[in-house]
């Protein structure tokens, strides 16, 4: 028997959506040789992480065995599964393999991070192979909701291990390669060990959409509209970019592309061949010289992002263009769990305009990029594993998934991250877990998300903050009164004076009746200021905020 055994590891992207990083080993215990699939980031929201620009998996583990490290692959390009590359790649310094349009993108990440964008290098789909250690990697054809999107055939001495991505079956996709399931069915033939699968539409029981299915219903909602039309959907939906545009093309617009990933990915697609044909726009100067009844507009922001095109017209106006009452606005999109508040916010600000907001409550202008139950049924029968890993959902996801593939008599194990798993035998079973969890970027920065920093901003937003400042004289005596300093918190409290007067009232008798020793004490006193300044506000306005207290001694 031999002592070699073949592992798969989350550290992102089991038991959550987003931050998709997926280790995958093949030696002896240990010792394995390791690849890495995606490297991608998730979003911050203020519930969670105020003020955080972007999420990532903590990769502490990977980066403490680089040197067994052979190479990553990126299935795709979207931000969850590549976002993080050039964040990252300083302390992985392996060969980044992805398809064209893919790396295209994953090359403006790395120089936006002064990352050397060599390190990325470009592959063709299967049947092309990719040598790394024990790993031989090919890029297989499957779409999604952005273009040269692709699953990963795995192989091993152990076996062969297709890992799906991010997946739907559709064979009218308008942009990019249509499933092949002959194509799959052939890969599959020599047999396959593992099938580790997307597992985000596992709970919707009809067979998935043909993202063909869209564009006659919008372009009749485009071209009944009395007005300018403007729509919003995710910038890396090519394919719907472009039946958005055909709409408007076909009713007589102008078509006019806002926001910098609009373009972005437009221009990325274009350049990389997987769009030849997209229609004629015009600049957003030019659209502001257009009638209105004559214009329509693609813009971002289609999950209310604050900062997005979407967002600021809402506000009032955007490169010149303001919504007026009587236009028609469609978000062909859904909006992402965690999202619904912005994207309400947008919503009402347009309602008060007059604008009339379309959504996908029909699911006539939107169809998703992910598999339903029948159509991971329908892979999993193309594929016949030996067993499914569910990956790329929330725990209940990765659950449901597993009963899934058990009715099919597959064996299958829910792993979350940090689990690592042995696909060595003919079940899986857990070979041990890593410590995991979660970084921040906050602003330039990289943090811990146990640092203590996003739980104090959490803290000050939930309770205020008081500043307590004194100053003391050589001899420890108090140099005038404590003063204070509020933020986030009500000017008056239950007793109708200024809160700052009571508490500085409090604190200065305090002051007055100290003894020596605790004035003497630094620790001592800011411990006592901050006690009763809380207990103050606790009684002034049922609140103890977060305080610190200032200590100045004159020498």
């Amino acid at each position: 028997m031999s002592d070699n055994r073949l592992i798969y590891l989350p550290l992102g992207g089991a038991g959550e959506i987003g931050m998709n990083a997926y280790v995958y080993g093949y030696g002896p215990e240990g010792k394995e040789r390791l690849i890495l699939v995606d490297l991608g980031v998730a979003f911050s929201d203020m519930d969670t992480s105020p003020g955080v620009d972007l999420i990532f998996a903590d990769i502490t583990w990977l980066a403490e065995n680089k040197d067994r490290l052979e190479a990553v692959f990126i299935t795709h390009a979207h931000e969850d599964h590549v976002g993080a590359i050039g964040h990252y790649w300083d302390r992985l310094g392996v060969p980044v393999y992805a398809r064209a349009f893919t790396a295209h993108l994953a090359r403006f990440k790395m120089a936006d991070r002064g990352q050397p964008e060599e390190a990325v290098r470009t592959v063709s789909a299967w049947p092309e192979t990719t040598s790394a250690g024990p790993f031989t990697v090919g890029f297989l054809p499957i779409s999604h909701s952005i273009p040269e999107s692709a699953a990963l055939v795995i192989d091993s001495p152990a076996g062969r291990v297709i890992h799906s991505g991010d997946f739907k079956l559709d064979e009218t996709p308008v942009v990019g390669e249509a499933f092949d399931a002959d194509l799959w069915a052939d890969v599959a033939k020599p047999g396959v060990k593992a099938l580790i699968c997307d597992s985000t539409n596992v709970f919707s029981e009809h067979a998935g959409r043909s993202e063909a299915s869209v564009g006659p219903e919008i372009e009749t909602l485009v071209a009944n509209a009395p007005q300018m039309v403007v729509a919003t959907t995710f910038a890396s939906n090519v394919a719907r970019v472009k039946t958005l545009a055909e709409a408007g093309q076909r009713a007589g617009r102008s078509v006019c592309l806002m926001g910098r990933a609009m373009r972005r990915m437009i221009e990325a697609s274009i350049t990389t061949g997987v769009l030849a044909d997209f229609p004629k726009v015009i600049s957003p100067e030019e659209a502001a010289q257009i009638p209105r009844e004559s214009l329509m507009l693609i813009v971002t922001g289609s999950q209310g992002e604050r900062r997005a095109a979407s967002a600021q017209l809402a506000r009032g106006k955007y490169n010149g263009i303001t919504l007026k009452e009587g236009d028609l606005f469609l978000f062909s999109s859904k909006t992402i769990p965690g999202n619904e508040r912005g994207v309400i916010r947008v919503v009402n600000q347009f309602s008060e305009m007059g604008v009339d907001v379309v959504d996908d409550s029909s699911g006539r202008y939107h169809v998703s990029g992910h598999a339903n139950r029948p159509d991971l049924k329908r892979l999993h029968d193309i594929v016949d594993p030996e067993m499914v890993i569910p990956n790329h959902g929330e725990h209940r996801h990765l659950r449901e998934h597993a009963k899934l593939a058990a009715e099919g008599g597959r064996g299958s194990i829910v792993a979350v991250n940090g689990t690592m798993l042995d696909l060595s035998g003919a079940a899986p079973s857990i070979a041990g877990y890593v410590e995991t969890g979660r970084t921040y970027l906050d602003g330039s920065v990289q943090i811990g998300a146990l640092d203590g920093i996003v739980r104090d901003r959490i803290r000050v937003a939930l309770n205020g903050h008081i500043t307590v400042s004194v100053i003391l004289d050589e001899d420890d005596e108090p140099l005038g009164e404590a003063w204070v300093e509020l933020k986030g918190l009500p000017e008056l409290g239950r007793s109708d004076a200024p809160l700052v007067d009571v508490l500085e009232e409090d604190l200065s008798q305090f002051l007055g009746r100290a003894g020596a020793k605790t004035l003497a004490d630094d620790d001592k006193l800011g411990g006592e200021l901050r006690r009763i300044a809380r207990n103050g506000c606790q009684a002034e306005i049922g609140k103890k905020p977060e305080t610190t207290v200032i200590i100045s001694r004159l020498s």
